[in-house]
């Protein structure tokens, strides 16, 4: 799998089908490795759970695991503990070792430099986002982009009403994922925690984190279409307009369009 992964074998658009392929399965890989990590560490809690024992911080850590051994359990619920505690550690070689490989991938794709601006996306997010994604023109607007990957919520409706629903979650399932983990954290950053309050209190948490994973797709269609578009400069480059490259619709440039979203400024901490 290593060999796969060398950048002289990864052109820098990852044009051919059967590379990506191989991204996508390792990145997948390495997504249901952490899934695993995360329901054994739900188990620890819900066995220290029943025993009315709570920790606010990580099991994992020093501390953590300085706690769980302290606390007073009976010897089936101690090797249920120990067990997951073992497969977290095995996991964690597993995930280790991906992502040495991820990282020299990352380093041969400016575009996962240009993702990582973004609050919540890091070194996995950003690689995931565009094997996902795969060539940006396939996406006219940030809204195809969203609904393609599930984000953008059903309408019905009848001569006299128009009902909004739920998410369609049509679309790459591992898309809208990641971008859901991404807003777990770009919801706590300046950028973001303002908007989900207030959608939060209006209409819930759960809604208000699938608005912000929204908006970090759209934004994330930005800066790849503007990074798309940059491509190789020719004579006309200081034009004030752009051709779309599959429509040949002539466009004002991007960084006009995204003042109508949020700045892409800043970040918050990783969510990898």
């Amino acid at each position: 799998m290593a060999q796969l992964l060398r950048a002289d074998l990864l052109p820098e658009a990852w044009i051919a089908p059967a590379e990506v392929r191989q991204l996508r399965a390792l990145l997948r890989h390495r997504a249901g490795l952490v899934r695993l990590r995360t329901q054994q560490q739900n188990r620890i809690h819900a066995v220290v759970a029943d025993f009315g024992y709570d920790r606010s911080g990580s099991y994992l850590s020093g501390l953590g695991r300085g706690w769980l051994a302290g606390l007073e359990l009976p010897a089936v619920s101690r090797e249920i503990v120990t067990g997951a505690l073992a497969v977290i550690d095995g996991l964690a070689l597993l995930t280790g070792r991906i992502d040495g490989e991820l990282r020299q991938h990352a380093k041969a794709d400016p575009r996962v430099k240009v993702l990582t601006t973004l609050p919540g996306v890091g070194q996995f997010t950003a690689p995931v986002m565009l094997a996902e994604i795969g060539d940006i023109t396939r996406f006219p607007s940030a809204r195809k982009l969203a609904s393609w990957a599930g984000l953008t919520p059903t309408v019905r409706g009848s001569d006299l009403h128009v009902r909004h629903g739920h998410i369609s979650k049509q679309g790459s399932a591992w898309l809208r994922w990641v971008m859901n983990q991404a807003a777990q954290t770009a919801k706590r950053s300046p950028e973001f925690a303002a908007t989900y309050q207030t959608i939060a209190k209006k209409r819930g948490k759960k809604i208000a984190t699938i608005a912000i994973s929204r908006k970090l797709l759209t934004r994330a269609w930005h800066l790849l279409a503007a990074d798309q578009a940059s491509g190789p400069v020719t004579s006309d480059a200081s034009m004030a307009t752009a051709a779309h490259p599959q429509t040949g619709r002539v466009t004002k440039p991007w960084a006009s369009s995204l003042s109508r979203h949020e700045p892409a400024t800043g970040r918050a901490r990783s969510s990898d």
